[in-house]
């Protein structure tokens, strides 16, 4: 195991014990350990268990010290493994729900004797909750709500966990020599923010072979289909997999027409046939053609497309179109941008010449300012922004004005060091306080090179006091841009409301940026607004809000979201190279 890996497994550890009412010096020592690993570089880390000095590390005992050594040498723990099988699993599955804690899981356990989400919520129902010690009306009322949203969302999954799952399976289908051509579909392919199955399409003159690989590939729980055009399988991620199989012929057709979106497809379909033509998921064809889904039940299906196309790109200029990107095809007016010929250039991954809004070890980040400077360098990235918390996120061990200064001071020296290329820019990602000021005077905020200003409090203000409060900060000098904008975290909690016009009018006015989140669990601002956005001349920055060094890379997770809100590589801020964006922040 890596650091991460093993500081998370002693996080658990600490979770599990409060679970179980573990002495409480306990449950902080393996709290406190997680940290002192995630401090550590890995270097580091790999040095002392060879030398048997880990505990030697003030907060690291001689029994942690075994634990993290078991851990490195195997990836497992039989402490941890024991553990685990001593508690019911529902009450671990509880702890998912927003706002339940381990404390609140152990009193609603020993109190009420709930074990499961299920009894949980009858509890909640029949105002049991409600009675207990320590919770009462609005704590029933929030768990009840963390309950539905937790239904709601669990029948999604986030992008980027799609996409890794994803991503092996579609390796696996090119590999097989059955498969001319193989290609992720649906809102996977359109990057929609999260995923309710996957979709994948396969070209083969041999369907029966690719079919038998995909319902027994590794991962597999259930096979609910399998036939030689179709095959669906729900892995052990729970989330569900459709296979098509196509004639090579039908590939092109079928790909356009399994990525969707249903609007789009809609609309295409309408313009094809005021053009003569029938379009499907069989081909492109004269509209007297009979074919596919439409035809009689058993009847056959036709030798291949009356209008031969190679590409989508082939499919769209037949029906007198430009190419439309997959992230675009929501039938949003994408159609008749491309006819009208004034679809935009949109941004590239490659565009990105760095990347703000990153947090290092002095406040909740996980890797310190030296290992997120080196892994934005080896990301080829020519500069990086450092955005610690504030003095007010308490939770997130937030900067005081003079551990702030430290930083700077610390960041002015990396720089002037020449150890790395990637240069530096010192930051804060500033807390937006609840009547609108800030949590830094507007005199250490002149001292930096950047600041981020964002809501980490009081998320239940009414739209137009969060409106006002936010448009109260950004209004304040020396605020570059704002975090996201209204909070949200995808598939656990709904944004805070606001009037997102008010505040990009707000922010145009300012020059002040709002940036896109590109946290997989943010995408925040959202894509829905982003095109009108841009018209009015805001800017924005992809930002990962990277904590650990390989979260720096989501900042091409927020380029894909780019593209969906039709942005250009002139309305994003970061594409400015660094001598660009050195003079842009001065």
């Amino acid at each position: 195991m890596n650091k991460i890996e093993i500081a998370a497994i002693l996080t658990d550890i600490g979770t599990l014990l409060e679970l179980k009412g573990e002495n409480p010096f306990k449950i902080r020592a393996y709290q406190a350990g997680a940290r002192l690993v995630e401090a550590m570089s890995e270097e580091e880390l790999d040095r002392r268990i060879a030398a048997g000095t880990l505990e030697e590390v003030k907060g690291i005992g001689d029994a942690l010290a075994q634990k993290i050594t078991e851990l490195k040498a195997t990836g497992r723990l039989g402490f941890h493994d024991q553990l685990k099988a001593s508690i019911p699993p529902g009450l671990v599955e509880m702890l998912r729900i927003p706002g339940v804690g381990p404390k609140k899981v152990k009193a609603l356990h020993e109190r009420l004797g709930i074990d499961s989400i299920a009894a949980l919520q009858q509890a909640c129902a029949q105002g049991r909750v409600a009675g207990l010690e320590g919770f009462g009306e609005k704590t029933q009322e929030k768990i009840l709500e963390g309950i539905r949203n937790r239904e709601q969302y669990g029948r999604r999954h986030l992008w980027t966990e799609a996409w890794e799952t994803a991503e092996p399976i579609l390796a696996g289908l090119r590999r097989l020599p059955q498969v001319r051509q193989a290609e992720h579909a649906g809102s996977l392919r359109r990057r929609l923010e999260t995923v309710g199955d996957l979709d994948f399409l396969v070209a083969t003159d041999d369907p029966k072979p690719v079919a038998d690989w995909f319902v027994a590939q590794p991962g597999v729980r259930e096979v609910t289909a399998h036939g030689e055009t179709k095959a669906s399988v729900r892995l052990e991620t729970g989330i569900q997999a459709d296979l098509r199989l196509v004639p090579p012929a039908q590939f092109v057709s079928a790909l356009h027409h399994f990525t969707g979106s249903k609007d789009h497809n809609v609309q295409l379909r309408q313009r094809a046939l005021a053009r003569g033509l029938s379009l499907s998921e069989w081909g492109l064809f004269s509209a007297e053609h009979k074919h596919g889904p439409s035809a009689e039940p058993g009847a056959p299906r036709p030798p291949g497309p009356l209008v031969a196309v190679k590409s989508e790109a082939a499919l769209f200029q037949k029906l007198g179109l430009a190419y439309i990107p997959p992230e675009l095809r929501e039938g949003l007016g994408e159609i008749e941008a491309a006819e009208q010929g004034t679809l935009p250039e949109l941004v590239e991954e490659a565009d990105i010449r760095g990347v703000f809004h990153n947090h290092t070890t002095a406040s909740d980040g996980h890797n310190t300012l030296e290992e997120m400077t080196a892994a934005a360098q080896a990301l080829g990235l020519e500069y990086l922004g450092i955005a610690d918390h504030s003095k007010s996120s308490v939770q997130a061990r937030g900067l005081t004005e003079a551990r702030l200064r430290e930083q700077i001071a610390a960041i002015r020296a990396l720089n002037a060091s020449g150890r790395f290329q990637c240069h530096v820019f010192a930051g804060t990602e500033c807390d937006i306080l609840p009547d609108g000021s800030l949590d830094y005077p507007e005199d250490l905020r002149a001292e930096l090179d950047y600041v981020v200003v964002s809501v980490h409090s009081a998320f239940r203000q009414g739209r137009e006091d969060m409106t006002r409060r936010i448009i109260r900060a950004i209004e304040q000098p020396h605020v570059t841009m704002l975090g996201h904008l209204t909070g949200r975290l995808l598939l656990e909690r709904e944004g805070y409301e606001v009037d997102a016009d008010r505040i990009v009018d707000a922010a145009v006015a300012r020059g002040v940026v709002i940036e896109l989140n590109a946290s997989p669990w943010r995408l925040d601002m959202d894509w829905r607004l982003w095109r009108k956005a841009a018209a009015k001349g805001l800017l924005t920055s992809i930002n990962p809000d990277a904590h650990r060094t390989e979260q720096l890379a989501y900042y091409r997770l927020g380029v894909g979201v780019a593209r969906k809100g039709w942005l250009t590589k002139a309305a994003v801020l970061n594409t400015k190279p660094l001598a660009q964006m050195k003079q842009w922040l001065a």
